[in-house]
């Protein structure tokens, strides 16, 4: 059985924005009986592994919570949420279920394993293995901000791809995880910043994007824009023939 704690990570020492609260204030509402903890630098030791603590030397807090949410679900069990995550509907029937993870993307021609994001919430009991094994790949890592880095989320599925997650889109059951369509926890396009919720969906993670430079997140905003007024679509041929015209210059 999931206990019932639900942890979040929030690292720096600066206040929880407002949209913060707000969210925590929806996990209140649809878990009444769960405790609700904060991990931060008073309670976890962000110098653990080299990793976290080259991470939090960057101020790449969300990095540290990358490793972070790993360590305290193994150890303590229960369920993780990113801040940016609003639950919008029970989920009583999931967590009886069992661990759960969920698609940021579901599998597709682009990306035939899809994409397992564990920022979108995790729900797991204590001591499972398959969490062991995404750990023991940060004991081996050095914290590299970059191309070179590879992400959480492309760890994850990795990880899940060894133990057995396969090519199609719907419910599997992954090394004693069950794995949900992205319809469920990522209704959320962040590209065009369209909403398409289902009766599956129970969360709705809002890509508050805490960790990206302004002037990035100020970009990706001008991006969403254009996705809206034109489409995703024809933006992406537009880039492809821009990137052919550059490529013959050079």
């Amino acid at each position: 059985m999931i206990p019932k704690l639900i942890h979040y990570c929030w690292f720096g020492r600066n206040p929880l924005p407002a949209d913060a609260l707000k969210y925590i204030e929806s996990w209140k509402k649809f878990f009444p009986e769960y405790e609700i903890k904060e991990w931060n630098e008073d309670n976890f030791d962000v110098n653990i592994i080299p990793y976290t603590r080259e991470a939090y030397k960057a101020r790449k807090y969300a990095f540290v919570s990358d490793y972070a949410r790993f360590w305290i679900l193994y150890k303590y069990g229960g369920l993780y949420f990113d801040t940016d995550v609003e639950v919008i509907k029970p989920m009583d029937d999931i967590v009886k279920a069992g661990s759960f993870m969920g698609f940021e993307v579901d599998p597709c021609a682009n990306r035939p394993m899809g994409a397992v994001a564990p920022g979108l919430g995790l729900g797991v009991t204590p001591g499972l293995a398959l969490y062991k094994e995404i750990l023991d790949y940060y004991t081996q890592q050095t914290f590299e901000l970059g191309v070179k880095s590879v992400t959480v989320v492309t760890h994850t599925t990795n990880v899940l791809k060894r133990q057995g997650l396969k090519s199609y889109s719907g419910i599997q059951d992954v090394a004693g995880v069950r794995i949900y369509p992205s319809e469920y926890f990522n209704p959320f396009d962040d590209g065009t910043g369209k909403l398409y919720i289902t009766k599956n969906t129970r969360t709705i993670h809002w890509y508050s994007k805490t960790w990206i430079d302004p002037k990035i997140k100020w970009r990706i905003g001008i991006t969403r824009m254009v996705h809206r007024a034109i489409g995703s679509g024809v933006t992406s041929r537009i880039r492809k023939f821009l990137e052919k015209k550059l490529n013959r210059k050079i």
